[in-house]
């Protein structure tokens, strides 16, 4: 049975490098970025199941990169990983298909079952 594969995006090296080291175990993490650009470019290249991503980066936010990918086609389920724990935010994030929404204090107890249930198409925000 093949992995799920995962995208990371996140403007902070030693957050990437914690995510990829949870989520290895569990999944193929295909890549890692820096920057909403960045993010683009990297899941119309790869075709990742899910995207990984925070909401404030550089070039374009998390929620640009993901409206971009959705305008251009991307099927890619996207889970916020984020520190903002406000209601707008999270609904910005839901409005642009988003199907978790996880705080980055809780990243070790929900991240892996948020991506699981965003792989089943089911929300977790």
């Amino acid at each position: 049975m093949n992995r799920a594969r995962i995208l990371l995006a996140d403007d902070h090296p030693h957050l990437l490098e914690a995510a990829t080291t949870l989520l290895t175990p569990y999944f193929d993490v295909t890549g890692a970025v820096r920057d909403g650009g960045a993010l683009v470019s990297e899941a119309l290249r790869l075709k990742p199941d899910v995207i990984v991503v925070d909401i404030t980066m550089p070039v374009l936010s998390g929620i640009d990169a993901v409206r971009k990918l959705r305008e251009m086609g991307s099927t890619a389920r996207s889970v916020f990983l984020t520190i903002h724990a406000e209601e707008e935010f999270m609904a910005a994030c839901k409005a642009e298909g988003a199907l978790g929404y996880v705080l980055k204090t809780k990243m070790k107890t929900q991240l892996i079952p948020a991506i699981w249930a965003a792989l089943a198409g089911e929300h977790s925000m």
